[in-house]
């Protein structure tokens, strides 16, 4: 269970922050369109990247196990840098998101009003198109995702699915909660003081995984 709450722990450090992706199923979930389509398709597509990574770098570590060393090292070195950056975020602020609703004055209307809303409703296949491309086409995803989470998992040995499983349950959560929850944490996570507590968080979490990663080593 351990591999499974490290998984977890550190799929949600790399996916709970600030990005073009998650701006833009926060965006589909406050307007209510399409969002159980983006929900999976970047779950799946998460899935996949992590499946990916983990059985790609499997086989090679199998054949090279001194790779696990300096995974290991390297991995705990992404998480601190990694975490101090998200500890300067949280100490300097600004960030904040910025989400365009739709005009809460057309859904009051009347009948005819309400069909103008609905005129207005983008249609799936220009969503589908854009969640696929913020989800693929963004080279970040390759690094942390492939290759970073892929290196960790590699540090697990036997149990290295068990931590890829734990960081695929942290992108269906995730996703799932953002997308369907939007309605009610949207005015939540535009504010500036949200997003530096999250970003506190994650500095915690990603400094306390690579600790955790070199005391094995160091214990030796």
């Amino acid at each position: 269970m351990l591999s499974v709450f490290s998984g977890l722990g550190l799929g949600l450090s790399l996916i709970v922050a600030i990005g073009a992706q998650n701006v833009f199923v926060l965006r589909q979930g406050i307007r209510r369109e399409h969002v159980l389509a983006v929900v999976l398709i970047c779950a799946v597509s998460d899935a996949l990247l992590i499946a990916a990574g983990v059985a790609g770098l499997g086989f090679v570590i199998s054949a090279a196990p001194w790779l696990v060393v300096v995974a290991r090292w390297a991995g705990a070195l992404f998480l601190l840098a990694y975490g101090l950056l998200a500890a300067r975020r949280a100490w300097r602020g600004g960030e904040q998101l910025r989400v365009e609703t739709p005009d809460a004055g057309a859904a009051s209307a009347s009948t005819g009003s309400a069909r103008t809303a609905m005129a207005t409703r983008t249609a799936l296949a220009p969503v589908i198109a854009t969640v696929l491309a913020l989800t693929w086409l963004n080279p970040h995803v390759y690094l942390d995702t492939v290759l970073m989470l892929g290196s960790i998992a590699a540090t697990h040995g036997e149990e290295r699915w068990l931590f890829a499983a734990g960081a695929i349950a942290a992108s269906i959560l995730w996703f799932t909660a953002l997308g369907f929850g939007a309605r009610f944490l949207g005015r939540w996570l535009r504010t500036e003081r949200s997003w530096r507590i999250l970003d506190a968080l994650i500095a915690v979490v990603m400094i306390t995984l690579a600790v955790s990663l070199v005391l094995p080593v160091l214990g030796a």
